[in-house]
């Protein structure tokens, strides 16, 4: 996906980063072990969680924000990782039979929703996935709702 996504854009799309990265006092895990983390991702989330079926939103949101957190915790790329990562939230809403989730990253408050959005991954990183999962479900309904 990411090489397809971002292809003539930069020359090592679509492969794992090698470079060790860091946001304000966040260090992601060793780029070293990116293929290891993926590996586990692909054989203990994406093989339970995808394809993400029809179910209760409540149960799918928090399918969605394990995937989701944890994508994000390996941070596999150099660049891409966030928007790679709702890109599979919306893959698998849809394939759960929900819309796109309104992530309300533009306009009038989304700093504040933004700021919401990111503590919730956060916390994410540590397996507490409720907080991520209300935000899908607020995302989905608000869509529903448009």
């Amino acid at each position: 996906m990411h090489r397809d996504w971002l292809r003539g854009v930069y020359e090592w799309v679509g492969e794992y980063r090698s470079v060790e990265m860091a946001k304000g006092d966040f260090v992601w895990p060793p780029s070293y072990i990116v293929p290891e983390n993926m590996a586990r991702f692909e054989k203990e989330m994406l093989a339970k969680h995808t394809p993400c079926k029809p179910r209760e939103l409540g149960e799918v949101c928090l399918s969605v924000a394990m995937v989701h957190a944890d994508f994000l915790y390996i941070h596999p790329f150099r660049e891409g990782n966030g928007r790679m990562a709702r890109w599979l939230a919306d893959i698998m809403t849809t394939q759960a039979g929900y819309p796109l989730p309104a992530y309300r990253f533009a306009g009038s408050g989304s700093w504040r929703v933004r700021a919401e959005y990111l503590e919730a991954v956060r916390r994410g990183y540590d397996q507490r996935y409720e907080t991520l999962a209300r935000f899908f479900e607020e995302a989905i309904l608000l869509r529903e709702a448009l």
